[in-house]
């Protein structure tokens, strides 16, 4: 059973043309819109600290596409609450955003971003940024389960050292 998409977006052209995009792009999942950061994270089931708003919280969905200027709670800070949480830390978030600002890339990256992607202004560009995005994500990637709250963590390991002249 594939997992919805949550898009966050609360532009209204913006949640349309991103729609349309994925029809457009043959994009079988259910997309899940949320207008603002609250909405995200309640949809998420979780609360402002990182914490599950109820015993049973509700299945992830399969990628979060995430706006950043966003009403009540801004991008960002779903983003931190997102990796903040040992259930969602995992869980895949582009942020696709018409945000060009340097500091919001970075930033974005620090809290744990999977992708930045700038929102083309040219709607082919789009349907293809969106078909890209969905070949990788929805297709190509290998993701979280549905749920990590089982999951233990993996011991600390030494990393391989890379040896050239090693047998292969």
């Amino acid at each position: 059973m594939l997992r919805p998409i949550l898009l966050v977006e609360d532009n209204e052209q913006d949640e349309l043309l991103t729609l349309r995009a994925l029809r457009k792009n043959n994009v079988a999942n259910d997309v899940h819109v949320a207008r603002d950061g609250a909405e995200a994270l309640a949809y998420l089931g979780l609360a402002v600290g990182g914490a599950d708003l109820s015993e049973t919280p509700p299945a992830l969905p399969q990628i979060v596409l995430l706006d950043l200027k966003l009403p009540k709670i801004d991008g960002l800070e779903v983003l931190k609450e997102i990796r903040t949480n040992p259930r969602t830390q995992v869980l895949p978030v582009v942020i696709l955003t018409t945000s060009k600002e340097e500091r919001d890339i970075a930033k974005g990256y620090a809290l744990g971003a999977n992708s930045y992607v700038r929102k083309p202004v040219d709607f082919d560009t789009f349907i293809e940024a969106i078909r890209q995005l969905g070949l990788y994500w929805l297709i190509l990637n290998e993701g979280p389960a549905d749920t990590i709250q089982n999951l233990e963590p993996a011991a600390p390991s030494r990393p391989a050292r890379f040896n050239p002249e090693a047998e292969p």
